[in-house]
């Protein structure tokens, strides 16, 4: 006797009733992609090698800062993470919200831009709404709320002169339209940081706008002589300074004498000793033990020297590598755009990004004075992760658009 099975009925109730939040999951997908998406290698190759130092830096800062956060603050071993987890969870769709932005905005809030950032800069003289840190006047608050304007007049400086010479491209010969209105509003911006004793940030400032100059097509006469006037006014600032000259002065020497380790060079030969304790492997993160208040900043400007004692040589060369990458995205956009402005803009951010990333190295390894400048994407601080971040933004809003080159 032969049985005859029923058909299968090709839509079961359990299986097809999930199909239309399916359906809804992606269309929010595409409607994501659409958003933020692009089409571009470059544009997923800064833009995931950027999330990643962000995640990453998350992770050092909680490690490296728990030990003071839980002496100072009654073991709340995470309020520094706790600080700055939101600043990451506001600067990354801050930064996918720029790089919707098309290069005509950029354009037209250059001039505001400035104007704002060094009303801000001029806030941190104010008394009772500035304050110093480590003898740095550069910060504002307004009740719990911190932060560093100069941080954000780096972005406005690199939109106002990238904007400035990519207008100017058949008068860049003649060094009076460099100057002018380059070095007076340029001059001002650094000026104020300079008078707050903040010469890291100048520094960094001052790179920013000959990066900007040079990537612009601007003689390198013309940047040479201002490189020299530049110097002089440096050297000046410098020596005017008696705690300035000691550390240099620590510095150049070596740091070999007594008094150099008790003082000038305290921060600097404890971070030595946490990397040269890492090894190639390191001690394990969280295991580090210069952090227990022998480091100085360990959660911030010196956080390089925990990266290399708790991940060791492959931990350091790994962030190197990964600042390596980015520099190699800032290059293909640059040479993938056609547009003066855009190019100039990727530049100067470029020269923000991985030239502060290697001073602070060369900084951590002994190869620079101390200047108190963070890690970009992975220190501690508000204001250098959101500007960061925007920054990154804008460049990835012009490598959205820009044609692919080989």
């Amino acid at each position: 006797m032969t049985t005859t099975r029923p058909p299968r009925n090709p839509r079961k109730h359990d299986e097809s009733e999930p199909e239309a939040p399916r359906q809804g999951n992606a269309a929010a997908i595409k409607v994501v992609q659409r958003a933020f998406g692009a089409n571009n290698p470059n544009f997923y190759l800064l833009f995931g090698t950027t999330l990643f130092l962000v995640v990453f830096g998350l992770v050092m800062v909680l490690s490296s800062s728990s030990v003071e956060d839980g002496a100072a603050q009654g073991h709340d071993f995470f309020s520094s993470f706790a600080r700055q987890g939101p600043y990451a969870l506001i600067g990354v769709p801050l930064m996918l919200i720029a790089s919707r932005m098309p290069a005509r905005f950029w354009k037209r809030w250059a001039w505001p831009a400035v104007v704002v950032t060094v009303a801000l800069q001029l806030l941190v003289f104010v008394p009772g709404l500035g304050y110093s840190h480590l003898g740095n006047q550069a910060w504002i608050h307004i009740g719990t709320f911190t932060a560093q304007p100069s941080e954000l007049v780096k972005l406005a400086l690199i939109l106002w002169v990238s904007w400035i010479v990519a207008a100017k491209q058949n008068l860049l010969r003649d060094w009076k339209h460099v100057a002018l209105p380059v070095a007076p509003v340029a001059g001002v911006a650094i000026g104020l940081v300079l008078v707050g004793k903040d010469l890291g940030t100048a520094i960094i400032l001052v790179a920013i706008v000959l990066g900007c100059l040079f990537y612009g097509g601007v003689r390198l006469r013309i940047i040479g002589t201002a490189v020299v006037i530049i110097s002089v006014v440096g050297l000046g600032f410098v020596t005017a300074s008696s705690s300035r000259m000691v550390r240099i002065n620590a510095w150049m020497g070596g740091c070999t004498s007594k008094d150099d380790f008790k003082n000038a060079c305290w921060q600097t030969i404890h971070g030595w000793w946490g990397i040269a304790s890492g090894g190639v492997f390191g001690s394990g993160l969280g295991e580090s033990k210069v952090k227990w208040s022998w480091l100085p900043e360990a959660d911030n400007d010196f956080i390089f020297a925990i990266i290399g004692e708790e991940l060791g040589l492959i931990g350091a060369v790994l962030v190197l590598a990964l600042f390596v990458v980015l520099a190699i995205a800032f290059v293909r956009i640059i040479r993938a755009t056609p547009d003066p402005f855009e190019r100039i803009v990727t530049s100067g951010v470029m020269i923000w990004v991985i030239g502060q990333a290697f001073v602070n190295i060369a900084v951590v390894l002994g190869f620079l004075p101390v200047l108190g400048v963070p890690l970009p994407l992975i220190s501690a601080g508000g204001s250098s992760l959101i500007a960061s971040l925007v920054g990154i933004g804008v460049v990835l809003s012009f490598s959205r658009r820009a044609p692919v080159r080989p």
